[in-house]
C-alpha cells in the first residue's frame, strides 16, 4: 500500500489492529476506530487487506500480517509515535544538562554562566516544548480512544 492511502480513517484502523492483542471483529474495530459505521470500517479493513497489511481468519475476524513504515512515526512495540515526540527527548535531555550545569555554577564558584548561556537554555526550552505540543497533538489524531483497552 502506498504511505498516502495509509492515512486518515485507514491509518486509525490499521493502529487499532495493530494495538489489538488477538483477532478483532468488524464491530470491535468500528468502536476501537471511532468510525460512524461497520459499512465503512469495512471498506477500510478491505483496503488494508488488499495492501497485505491485514489478515481475514475463518471467523471473519482481523489480524495484523504486517507493520508498516508511517512516514513521521516510529512503531515502539504495538503503539505508533510521531517521530516529533522523539525528538523532545533530545530537547529534554539537553535542558537537563543546562539546569544541572546552573547548579553547578552555584557550588563552583570559578564556573561562570554568560549571557550567551541563558540564550541557549531558552532556545533549548522552547524548542523543547514545541516539540512536545506537535508531538502529543499528532499522538492525539492518530489515537482516538480504544475500547479494547477497556475490556
Amino acid at each position: 500500500m502506498a504511505n498516502e492511502e495509509l492515512e486518515g480513517n485507514t491509518l486509525n484502523v490499521y493502529a487499532y489492529i495493530v494495538h489489538a492483542d488477538g483477532p478483532v471483529g468488524l464491530r470491535d474495530v468500528t468502536r476501537g476506530a471511532e468510525l460512524s459505521s461497520t459499512s465503512v470500517t469495512h471498506h477500510h479493513l478491505q483496503k488494508l487487506e488488499a495492501s497485505g497489511l491485514i489478515e481475514k481468519n475463518s471467523y471473519g475476524q482481523y489480524t495484523l500480517k504486517k507493520k508498516a513504515p508511517i512516514e513521521g512515526h516510529v512503531w515502539v512495540g504495538k503503539n505508533l509515535v510521531p517521530q516529533l515526540l522523539l525528538y523532545s527527548f533530545f530537547f529534554i535531555g539537553a535542558f537537563a544538562a543546562e539546569v544541572i550545569i546552573l547548579l553547578l555554577s552555584l557550588v563552583i564558584t570559578s564556573l561562570v554562566i554568560e549571557t550567551t548561556f541563558w540564550f541557549l537554555m531558552v532556545i533549548t526550552l522552547v524548542a523543547m516544548f514545541i516539540f512536545i505540543k506537535e508531538g502529543v497533538a499528532l499522538n492525539r489524531k492518530l489515537n482516538p480512544k480504544r475500547a479494547i483497552d477497556k475490556k
